[in-house]
């Protein structure tokens, strides 16, 4: 009995008309397409994003060049030189970033002791050539400066999970 239904099944093409059935009831459902500059889809605070380095309140840089980030980044996309202050403290005198063989896997931000490497919610950058997606200590310390209160406000939010 069940070789008969099949032969049917299979000569009145069911698997077709059931697939056709299927697309017919979503063809007239209410479309979910964001139209992207205008409108923003909603983000988790632990979105990885762009990365940026913090400073302390003062204004003092935290990263204490321990080389942990270079050490444990899986993509070998950090590079760090440090050298011994004045004051006896040791600060990095290089910190480059190229994105383009950064995974954003996130380890940098976990193994950072001070807190100084994050990945910021912002992924709306670009670069035209492959030397502008190389990020300088400079330039990620100006990321910083600008998001500071929206990276400020994610570890708050994120306080429970560390």
């Amino acid at each position: 009995m069940n070789k008969l239904r099949d032969f049917f099944g299979t000569f009145l093409l069911v698997e077709l008309v059931r697939g056709l059935a299927l697309t017919g009831r979503h063809l007239f459902a209410r479309k979910i397409t964001v139209q992207f500059p205008e409108e923003k889809t909603p983000q988790s605070p632990r979105f990885r994003g762009l990365h940026a380095l913090r400073r302390y309140p003062n204004g003092e840089e935290r990263c204490i060049a321990c080389k942990l980030c270079e050490a444990v980044c899986p993509a070998l996309a950090i590079t760090i030189e440090s050298d011994v202050r004045d004051d006896g403290t040791r600060r990095t005198t290089r910190y480059d970033i190229d994105l383009t063989k950064c995974i954003f896997c996130g380890f940098c931000e976990e193994s950072c002791p001070v807190d100084s490497i994050v990945e910021t919610r912002l992924f709306e950058y670009h670069g035209e050539r492959r030397g502008d997606l190389v990020y300088t200590k400079e330039m990620l310390l100006a990321i910083g400066d600008r998001f500071e209160p929206q990276i400020a406000a994610d570890r708050m939010a994120d306080a429970p999970y560390r």
